[in-house]
């Protein structure tokens, strides 16, 4: 996933929380960066509804390695992309 829009778009979000957009609906994110920047964690919950969105990234493991919190690798990929900050 190195190189990916995925990998340059999730390493480039601020940390720590901030409001963002996506699908025309509004979420609090934040992300972390843990074990010497090594992981990054990301959560997302949207503010009026019951959507979450969640994952660690493991820049170090094959190429970038992303793990979902119970939700596709898809629907990650797809949040972070496609999300703007607000």
């Amino acid at each position: 996933m190195k190189n990916s829009p995925f990998h340059n778009k999730i390493i480039n979000l601020p940390n720590n929380s901030f409001y963002a957009s996506y699908n025309k609906t509004k979420y609090i994110v934040t992300k972390n960066s843990i074990v010497n920047n090594k992981i990054i964690k990301i959560y997302a919950k949207q503010l009026s509804g019951n959507d979450i969105v969640s994952g660690n990234y493991f820049l170090t493991i094959k190429n970038g390695l992303l793990k979902p919190c119970e939700m596709s690798d898809k629907k990650v990929i797809d949040f972070v992309n496609n999300l703007q900050i607000i």
